[in-house]
C-alpha cells in the first residue's frame, strides 16, 4: 500500500517545505490547506507518496520545522494511486513501514490494557488443554492459543527500541510482556489445577505427552522452525503486513511453553515448569538475536532517521 501523509506545520515553513517536496519523485500529490489546523495551529500540506519516500518526507518536514511541538502527522494507507504520468514510479514501490507506524502499532497491539490481559489469559486456557490432548485437537488448540494471545508484539517492541535507541519502548515492551505473561501462565496454572483436580488428566498424563516432550526437549529442526518464525515475524512487521502475522505465531512456541510453565507448577512438576520455562526464553531469545540486526540493517540502510517522537 501507498501513503498519505498528512503535515500539519507552522505557516512560515510552508512554502520552503513545500518547494523540497516537490522535487521528490516519490511524491505523487501534493495538496497545501493554508491555515486549516486549528491544533495545532497552522497549515496543512496532505501529501500521497510510495513507500520508498515516506521516509524523505519525514526527514525533510523534520529539518523544515525547527520546533518539532509544532510539527504533527497523520499517516494513512492508500488502496492504490492512479498516476498515468508517474505509472512506472507507483509500480516500482516497495513494502515497508516507516518507524512511526511500526511502533504505533506495537504499542497499540501490546498495550496493557483489560482486552490485552484476558485475551493472553485466554492462550493460557486455550494452551493448557492443548497440553494434555490428543495430537489432533492438541495441534487445533496450540494454533488457536498462538493466534488468540497477542503475546509477540510485546516481545518485538524491545529489539525495535534497542535499534532505535528508545529507552522508553523497550521498558513498554518489557512490562507488557511480563504482565501478559504473567496472567497467561497463571490461567494455564488454574485450567490444569481444575482439569486434574475433576479428573481429566494427571501430572503424570502431562509428562507423557509427546508435544511437552518436544517442547522440554527441542530439537535442531524444532528450533530452527521457531527461528525462522520469529525472524518472520519481524520481517512482517517491518513490511506492514499485519495480516500475515499468525504465520510467524503459528511456527513458534512461546505460547505452549508459557503454558507449560504454569502447568507444572500446578501439578507440582517444577521440573517441567523449568523446562517450559527454558523454551520460552529460546523462543524470545531468537526474537531478540534476529530481530535486532535485521532492524539495524532496515535503519542502517534504508529509513536512516530516527523517529520524529
Amino acid at each position: 500500500m501507498h501513503r498519505t501523509l498528512e503535515l500539519t506545520v507552522p505557516s512560515a515553513t510552508t512554502d520552503t517545505l513545500t518547494e523540497q517536496l516537490k522535487t521528490i519523485e516519490e511524491v505523487i500529490g501534493l495538496t497545501v490547506l493554508r491555515g486549516a489546523s486549528h491544533k495545532p495551529p497552522g497549515d496543512v500540506l496532505t501529501v500521497h507518496v510510495l513507500n520508498r519516500g515516506a521516509d524523505e518526507v519525514l526527514r525533510r518536514a523534520r529539518a523544515a520545522v525547527g520546533d518539532p511541538k509544532q510539527l504533527s502527522v497523520v499517516t494513512s494507507e492508500v488502496n492504490s494511486i492512479i498516476a498515468p504520468a508517474s505509472h512506472e514510479v507507483v509500480d516500482n514501490d516497495r513494502d515497508e513501514a516507516i518507524w512511526e507506524e511500526m511502533e504505533s502499532g506495537l504499542r497499540h497491539q501490546g498495550r496493557i490494557t483489560t482486552n490485552y490481559l484476558v485475551l493472553m489469559g485466554l492462550g493460557g486456557v486455550v494452551a493448557a488443554i492443548g497440553l494434555v490432548s490428543e495430537p489432533v485437537p492438541q495441534a487445533v488448540a496450540f494454533v488457536a492459543s498462538a493466534i488468540i494471545a497477542p503475546g509477540f508484539d510485546p516481545m518485538t517492541k524491545v529489539p525495535l527500541g534497542l535499534v532505535l535507541r528508545h529507552g522508553p519502548l523497550v521498558w513498554n515492551g518489557l512490562k507488557s510482556a511480563l504482565a501478559g505473561y504473567a496472567v497467561l501462565v497463571a490461567l494455564a496454572a488454574l485450567t490444569m489445577w481444575a482439569l486434574v483436580a475433576a479428573g481429566e488428566t494427571s501430572a503424570s498424563a502431562l509428562a507423557a505427552n509427546s508435544e511437552v516432550g518436544h517442547l522440554a526437549h527441542p530439537k535442531l529442526m524444532e528450533l530452527l522452525l521457531a527461528a525462522a518464525g520469529a525472524l518472520s515475524g519481524v520481517v512482517i512487521l517491518a513490511a506492514f503486513r499485519r495480516s500475515f502475522q499468525a504465520g510467524p505465531l503459528i511456527a513458534m512456541a512461546f505460547i505452549p511453553a508459557a503454558a507449560l510453565i504454569g502447568s507444572g507448577l500446578a501439578v507440582g512438576r517444577f521440573d517441567l515448569a523449568l523446562e517450559g520455562l527454558e523454551r520460552f526464553g529460546a523462543d524470545w531469545g531468537f526474537i531478540l538475536a534476529l530481530g535486532v540486526p535485521f532492524l539495524w540493517l532496515k535503519q542502517r540502510f534504508l529509513h536512516r532517521r530516527q523517529p520524529l517522537v
